[in-house]
């Protein structure tokens, strides 16, 4: 049987993501409803729990340290019957690559991104941008203050993960087998 205090924070933290409707950092729902954010943590996962085991439409997720509640992806076909929701975005290939160059290196400036892939970025990362997977994090503390960009929570959601933590590792195998791969692609051969 569960505590009554349990199910009312439970329905508080409901009732907050769902107004909120976007992602809520942990520290401030913890603040908001008086508990510890080790408490707030153990709610939320008891929560997302229930909302998998009763087959219900909607979830509990978590994006770094923050929670929001979203629909399930099975339902998005009943969803776009009633709603406009927004397009899609294609992910090409050099926009996948330099989305994985922003996620693994955040904070990461366009320099930086353009001395890896070895071409100019500036559309690429509008383009990003634009999608809401990347956003201007800061500024680099150096001459003429570039801008650093990382990954969104929109980015997150969309590869189904909780944090950056989550990606997978990328061995000293892949790293040679992506050099050569870069190499052929540009003709270029290493005596």
């Amino acid at each position: 049987m569960e505590d009554k205090d349990e199910v009312k924070l439970q329905a508080a933290i409901e009732a907050v993501l769902f107004a909120v409707g976007g992602p809520v950092e942990a520290e401030r729902l913890a603040e908001a409803l008086a508990v510890e954010k080790e408490e707030l943590q153990r709610l939320a996962e008891d929560m997302q729990k229930k909302y998998d085991e009763a087959g219900r439409g909607i979830r509990l997720i978590r994006l770094e340290d923050k929670y929001q509640l979203c629909t399930k992806n099975e339902y998005y076909d009943v969803l776009t019957k009633i709603v406009n929701m927004p397009k899609k975005h294609v992910l090409t290939d050099v926009l996948l690559e330099t989305l994985s160059i922003i996620a693994y290196k955040q904070p990461v400036t366009r320099q930086e991104i353009e001395q890896i892939r070895g071409v100019s970025c500036s559309h690429v990362i509008n383009k990003l941008i634009e999608y809401n997977l990347v956003m201007e994090v800061g500024r680099l503390d150096v001459v003429g203050r570039p801008i650093l960009f990382g990954t969104t929570d929109d980015f997150l959601r969309s590869f189904g993960v909780t944090s950056t933590d989550e990606l997978p590792e990328i061995t000293p195998d892949k790293i040679e087998d992506f050099k050569q791969q870069a190499l052929s692609e540009a003709d270029v051969h290493i005596l």
